[in-house]
């Protein structure tokens, strides 16, 4: 006989009913629904008792999912935010936590990550010329229930913010200091103004640095700008070299206003001295005239002829009873002339010659002279 033919009583899971046959599987679901009705507290018997386990076991398998499903992870660069029916509950770091599905929701932010933001836009500088100033935000969370709760979004806030601090700053700002010298001084400007707006609005941003890229102006005006650029170049260039100029003159003029000054008073020690020294002589022929007046006053006659007539190639001869005579000493004023041929570029016979001349035409108006006198 076959096993799964009726009667014979054998059992093919090993076992033997009391009645011989296969095991009931009614009997066995009735025993599974029995242990659900002692939890649940259910009274079994009949359809409604099947009914209350079914049930039973369907809201234990949503209850186990439930629970399943509430356990999340926060990482290590992250901070959770936990709502409780839309009320701040806590904020909780790293590690894996549970909530209750449906009655908790759970934010989680990054807090550690350096977040970026860059921005472009055309604004006027206080001297009413237009620049293009790129920039670069980088900022992270420091306040992670404000940057949940307070703002809706708070990225956008920072923005707007960065736009309205970029422009009051830039609009108190002048072209050169926006292009060039003073980028440093307004990325700073806009990083204080930046974070008391984000303070303001509660948005738990921290600003960590503002980088402001090569300022340009806008295309349209690009060659006009170029243009500024080189004449102030050029501006720059030419006080370089009138600097340069100024350094190699100056110290030149202020060395040659020093030896003049040296040079007068060395002239100065020397007429003092030479004064001096006069004025002693003076008192020493003084003395002497005292002493003998006759003799000195002839001595220093006879001295002061000596070094007039010395340095004269004319002498003035007076002959008592008649007119003055000039008498010009022919060989003096030769050797005069040999001597002086290479100041004066003339030869001796040339000197010979025109003293020559010179004393015909002294005859001559001698002679007319004593012709006038007789008439």
């Amino acid at each position: 006989m076959a096993w799964n033919e009726p009667g014979g009583g054998k059992d093919p899971w090993g076992g033997n009913s009391g009645n011989g046959g296969p095991p009931d599987l009614d009997e066995a679901l009735n025993k599974l629904r029995a242990r659900f009705d002692k939890i649940f507290g259910g009274s079994g018997g009949g359809k409604s008792g099947s009914g209350n386990s079914l049930l039973a076991i369907v809201l234990g398998v949503v209850v186990i999912g439930w629970g399943l499903f509430g356990f999340y992870q926060v990482d290590e660069k992250e901070k959770a935010v936990v709502l409780r029916l839309g009320k701040y509950l806590d904020t909780v770091g790293s590690g894996l936590h549970w909530r209750p599905m449906l009655i908790d929701r759970v934010y989680q932010v990054r807090v550690t990550e350096e977040r970026q933001y860059s921005s472009r836009g055309q604004m006027l500088t206080e001297d009413e010329n237009i620049v293009e100033l790129p920039l670069t935000v980088q900022y992270n969370i420091s306040d992670v229930k404000a940057f949940v709760l307070n703002v809706k979004n708070p990225e956008v806030s920072l923005r707007h913010a960065t736009d309205s601090a970029l422009r009051h700053v830039v609009g108190s700002s002048k072209l050169d200091e926006v292009v060039s010298t003073g980028r440093g001084k307004i990325a700073d400007e806009v990083k204080l103004r930046l974070q008391q707006y984000l303070d303001n609005y509660g948005t738990g941003i921290l600003v960590r640095k503002i980088n402001i890229q090569e300022a340009k102006p806008p295309t349209e005006v690009k060659a006009a700008y170029d243009d500024v650029i080189k004449a102030r170049e050029d501006r720059e260039r030419l006080i370089n070299e009138a600097q340069s100029y100024s350094n190699g003159v100056i110290p030149e003029a202020r060395g040659k206003a020093q030896r003049m000054i040296e040079d007068s008073h060395g002239y100065r020690e020397q007429v003092v001295a030479e004064a001096q020294g006069e004025a002693s002589r003076f008192e020493a022929l003084l003395f002497e005239y005292k002493k003998a007046p006759e003799v000195t006053r002839q001595r220093l006659y006879l001295d002061a002829m000596q070094d007039v007539m010395s340095n004269s190639s004319k002498v003035l001869v007076d002959v008592k009873g008649g007119n003055n005579m000039l008498y010009l000493p022919l060989d003096k004023i030769i050797d005069t002339g040999v001597s002086s041929k290479q100041s004066t570029g003339l030869s001796g016979t040339e000197v010979k010659s025109i003293a020559d001349e010179v004393v015909n035409r002294l005859k001559r108006e001698s002679t007319t002279s004593t012709r006038r006198e007789v008439r």
